[in-house]
């Protein structure tokens, strides 16, 4: 993570997102701007929440961690969200793991100074449930997608997810974690993959993975875990 000390890209994120919306002045004087590469750990489980953050510019991963030290990934992050709600207001533990997808800006913002000064505030109160409610409805639908949607589809738009501006990915989950989120088996998302590869769409090399047809990988994902 790097500290960008640039206050005009900040400031120009303050007022591409609304933020002046959430927070008054007395609080902004105290954001940052905080830079993740692509691959990189924002938030791990189990850790403290230093910082509330707005993610502003990038793309991120969302994955929950279960009791058996196993996690399973949750949701995408590619529009204007926030980082932290649930253990800011219950001051616990962060309870999801965060990776950068892409190269991600996030604006920072002290913890213990908003729960300290800032978390009866009507505006950021009204935020806040925005956000919790946007996230309860984008899990139930992505848990609806699973039983709606065939497992091709839902393959599909995992990989469009995870594409940069290369022709291949690198999955950083495991088989196993990447059936769990699809809400299938092991075996069943083996085999659409080979499906995938024998149309060409698509080519398997251990945990890469090229993208051959990109029009046609799209057409099928639909784009529902966005």
């Amino acid at each position: 993570m790097q500290k960008i000390s640039d206050y005009i890209l900040l400031n120009q994120y303050i007022i591409k997102h609304n933020i002046f919306d959430i927070f008054d002045d007395n609080i902004l004087q105290y954001s940052q701007l905080h830079y993740y590469e692509k691959n990189e750990s924002i938030l791990q489980a189990e850790s403290e929440l230093n910082y509330y953050y707005l993610f502003v510019d990038g793309k991120i991963k969302i994955s929950y961690l279960l009791e058996n030290g196993k996690s399973i990934l949750l949701k995408f992050y590619t529009d204007f969200d926030s980082l932290g709600d649930l253990e800011l207001l219950n001051n616990i533990p962060v309870r999801c793991n965060v990776e950068a997808i892409e190269n991600t800006y996030l604006i920072a913002l002290p913890s213990k100074l908003l729960r300290d000064t800032y978390c009866d505030n009507p505006k950021f109160l009204k935020h806040i449930i925005n956000s919790l409610s946007q996230k309860l409805d984008a899990t139930g639908n992505n848990s609806s997608y699973n039983l709606m949607y065939p497992l091709i589809n839902r393959l599909s738009s995992y990989i469009v997810e995870h594409i940069t501006d290369k022709n291949y990915i690198q999955l950083n989950s495991s088989f196993k974690e990447i059936s769990q989120f699809l809400g299938t088996t092991y075996r069943h998302l083996n085999r659409t993959f080979n499906t995938l590869e024998s149309r060409e769409i698509i080519k398997c090399d251990d945990k890469i993975v090229y993208i051959l047809k990109e029009a046609e990988l799209r057409k099928l994902s639909k784009n529902l875990y966005i």
